[in-house]
């Protein structure tokens, strides 16, 4: 099988629990971030902590977890690529083979306040960036983005192994869609906190 290593780190907690015990049934190291990491520990569900791999603890209250080159090295390299393989030894980095994220709930907190502070702790900042990562590079990392999707992988993995290049290619386009979406909807609150006209144009 050629997923070895899956990064999970997500908000919306459905179906994590039971798709990360078949990953491990299935020999995959499971990486991950802290609440997530906890709430997956605290199933008996083995982790490795980004923090661990990294070498570097979560700071800024948790607005800093995953924006490390051990992390976006491990999901940007290209299989196969000689020179990307030269700078992962290089730099004992490994690949990360699936990513398995969604984000802050922003949407949902907007719906409840217009309190500008809590808003802004609020815009996921590494998770974007992970599944903007991920999806690039869709022929060497899976990336998942809706827990719908999580038997699919599953399935997929029994009968041949690995994910086919078009399922990756359909994962990586929700999670462009998915990114797109989440920065419109802060675009859109935004606007109406500060009173602007929308900055489109």
């Amino acid at each position: 099988m050629n997923v070895k290593r899956a990064l999970i780190s997500v908000s919306d907690k459905r179906g994590i629990i039971e798709f990360s015990k078949k990953l491990q049934q299935r020999d995959v190291e499971i990486i991950s971030t802290g609440g997530t990491a906890n709430y997956l520990e605290k199933e008996g569900i083995k982790v490795t902590k980004v923090s661990e791999l990294t070498g570097f603890p979560e700071i800024l209250e948790g607005r800093v977890k995953t924006l490390h080159p051990k992390i976006f090295g491990a999901i940007l390299a290209k299989f196969g690529n000689k020179q990307h393989m030269k700078e992962l030894l290089e730099n004992d980095i490994k690949f990360i083979d699936m990513v398995v994220v969604n984000l802050s709930p922003f949407e949902e907190i907007a719906k409840q306040s217009r309190n500008e502070e809590k808003l802004i702790e609020y815009i996921d900042i590494g998770g974007v960036a992970l599944l903007r990562a991920a999806a690039k590079n869709y022929r060497d990392v899976i990336v998942l983005t809706d827990p719908d999707d999580y038997e699919k992988v599953i399935r997929s993995l029994d009968e041949c192994g690995d994910v086919t290049l078009h399922m990756r290619r359909i994962f990586a386009l929700k999670a462009f869609y998915k990114t797109m979406k989440y920065d419109a909807e802060i675009h859109s609150v935004l606007s109406e906190l500060f009173a602007s006209k929308e900055f489109e144009e």
